[in-house]
């Protein structure tokens, strides 16, 4: 199923659209938050921490609407997206999107993300996302280059891309932030658990092919061996150039055929996915030399890092007229540079969540003030709301992505609180996050199950009451 085909007009119109059974069948209840989660034999996953959790916060939570959005939001990946099992002892996790069944590196990553700091109190829990490391790991190996993966050789309704597809593949788009992701989840489920278990000889074989399609990427012999074709009448669906993209000057960036919406490149230097391979790259440094004692492989991913970081510092400080020294999104090796911000991350926006730099970094700052202004084409301010969205939805459609996004790199209890307040406005009257609604009217929207935007916004109420439980009380 595409992701670009799902537009609905109104809350709860989806035609054409599967949808889980108890989100097709929620109604808007006005005062009465009744919640929407599957009944509990219906979940896919229950987690005592989590539950624990969802009751802790709420206590803090004085306005009832979000304290419903919270309840239905934060839990929403494990109740109706991954697919637990285990496999000769070993766990294994896949986890779909929401309403399209395929495991995105990127987004089983990020839905799975906000629960590591409750593994310490739930061992099932810990289970679940060693398994999605493990079943990461065995994806990067059927193919690095690829996007989306089916649970299993079932084929894709993608085989007739001009690349070379595999019957494992859902999708074979080449994103950066694809091979980034997992080492975030892995690093991190690492440093809290303090489990090495998920760093097997299959996991470090996946490593160095993680680093070996980096290079192949800073083609700076030739164009590497992945390229892409698709036909379509969408024109960021496909590269240009004979399937490799525009021409780029070999600097010691990593080329990214396409950004984490998705959508293809138009300078194949993707500024935020560069950031995110840096942080990466340091992280399996860290690992190499600490857990694996890999010490020669730890300083290829060194070099590597101290490269890219280098040329960013060259190529990606740009001085604009009105905002200063910023980062454009875009660049590549010749001068030519994409000032925009997409809502999806890696984005501009996101590099402090990443861990890609500081929140006070002074360039990021300026670009932070550029990204969320009418100077960014794809940010928009309607009635209803603001924010950015990005060319896979088109014009005046906002992703709540990128309003918790923006409270997640915030510095400013205002700013926190304004966020907030906007995504609970602009749910439609559903209690889930959309993947879009329209800036005027937020019962215009877009995937009514999308798990990633859900948890995310999950993890935003957890920092919150995490860091400053005054907001929740305030509002």
């Amino acid at each position: 199923m595409k992701r670009r085909d799902f537009i609905k007009s109104n809350s709860l119109m989806l035609a054409g659209v599967t949808v889980a059974p108890h989100i097709l069948n929620a109604s808007i209840l006005g005062d009465n938050f009744t919640s929407k989660r599957p009944p509990l034999k219906e979940r896919n996953f229950t987690s005592k921490a989590v539950e624990r959790t969802i009751k802790e916060v709420k206590k803090t939570i004085k306005n009832p609407e979000l304290s419903w959005l919270f309840e239905n939001c934060f839990p929403n990946t494990l109740d109706t997206t991954v697919e637990y099992k285990e496999i000769n002892g070993k766990p294994d996790t896949f986890v779909i999107t929401g309403d399209i069944h395929a495991m995105w590196l990127r987004d089983s990553s990020a839905q799975v993300w906000p629960y590591l700091s409750l593994t310490d109190e739930d061992d099932e829990l810990k289970d679940l996302i060693a398994g999605v490391i493990n079943r990461q790991t065995e994806c990067i190996l059927i193919d690095p280059y690829a996007n989306a993966f089916n649970d299993g050789p079932t084929g894709s309704e993608w085989e007739s891309d001009n690349t070379d597809m595999k019957p494992e593949l859902h999708e074979r788009k080449w994103e950066i932030d694809s091979l980034c992701y997992p080492i975030r989840l892995a690093y991190h489920y690492w440093k809290t658990t303090g489990d090495t278990s998920v760093f097997d000889s299959k996991w470090q074989e996946a490593m160095k092919l993680v680093v070996k399609t980096f290079k192949e990427q800073q083609r700076k012999e030739d164009k590497g061996p992945y390229s892409f074709m698709r036909k379509t009448e969408h024109d960021t669906d496909t590269m240009p150039g004979r399937g490799y993209g525009n021409p780029i000057k070999p600097v010691g960036l990593i080329a990214s055929g396409f950004r984490p919406s998705d959508d293809a490149c138009t300078f194949l230097f993707l500024i935020p996915s560069n950031f995110f391979a840096v942080t990466s790259l340091n992280q399996l440094d860290e690992i190499f030399t600490e857990v694996v004692k890999d010490h020669t492989f730890a300083k290829a991913c060194k070099a590597l890092a101290d490269e890219v970081n280098d040329a960013l510092k060259e190529y990606a400080i740009v001085s604009h007229g009105k905002y200063g020294n910023i980062f454009p999104f875009e660049t590549d090796g010749y001068g030519n540079n994409l000032f925009m911000d997409d809502a999806n991350v890696p984005s501009l926006l996101a590099l402090p969540y990443l861990g890609a730099m500081p929140a006070d970094d002074p360039i990021y700052k300026n670009t932070r003030d550029f990204v969320w202004s009418l100077d960014n084409p794809w940010f928009f301010k309607g009635t209803a709301a603001e924010g950015i969205g990005g060319p896979h939805k088109g014009v005046d459609l906002i992703w709540p992505m990128s309003i918790t996004m923006k409270a997640l790199t915030s510095t400013d209890d205002a700013e926190v609180k304004d966020c907030i307040e906007t995504l609970i406005a602009t749910h439609g009257g559903t209690g889930f996050m959309h993947e879009v609604f329209h800036k005027d009217d937020p019962k215009i929207f877009e995937r009514p199950w999308f798990a990633w935007a859900n948890t995310l916004f999950g993890e935003l109420i957890l920092k919150t009451y995490q860091e400053r439980p005054h907001i929740l009380k305030e509002i």
